[in-house]
């Protein structure tokens, strides 16, 4: 079990050295997935704060979602995450999907959060 932990561990650290070289100086869209929920964050690395966030744990998002771990579910964070960084001010992210492929729920909350407003 440590082999997979470790893997991922090293894809997260690829794939972020990526995002700071190639990034242009842009914020994070970062996404956690468990296997009950979804998470999603607009982080600014440069100030080391947190701009918009949402999870499948809001209130509001548990009462309308059947569960916290499906599509549904990612699309309503990815809408609700792009809703709070526009409002912030936030228009050009990058997206970082984590230890995590591009597939699923990874891919349904990045396609909500296009729709939203965001580019990346």
């Amino acid at each position: 079990m440590a082999d997979k932990f470790e893997a991922q561990a090293r894809r997260r650290r690829r794939l972020r050295y990526r995002l700071r070289t190639r990034g242009g100086g842009r914020v994070r869209l970062s996404v956690f997935r468990s296997g009950r929920h979804i998470y999603a964050q607009v982080i600014d690395d440069t100030q080391g704060k947190t701009l918009a966030s949402a999870s499948s744990l809001e209130k509001e998002m548990r009462d309308g979602l059947r569960t916290g771990a499906d599509k549904d579910a990612a699309v309503a964070v990815g809408k609700r995450v792009a809703e709070r960084a526009v409002a912030a001010g936030v228009t050009e992210v990058v997206f970082d999907r984590g230890p995590y492929l591009y597939h699923g729920r990874v891919k349904a909350l990045a396609d909500a959060a296009r729709e939203g407003g965001l580019q990346f």
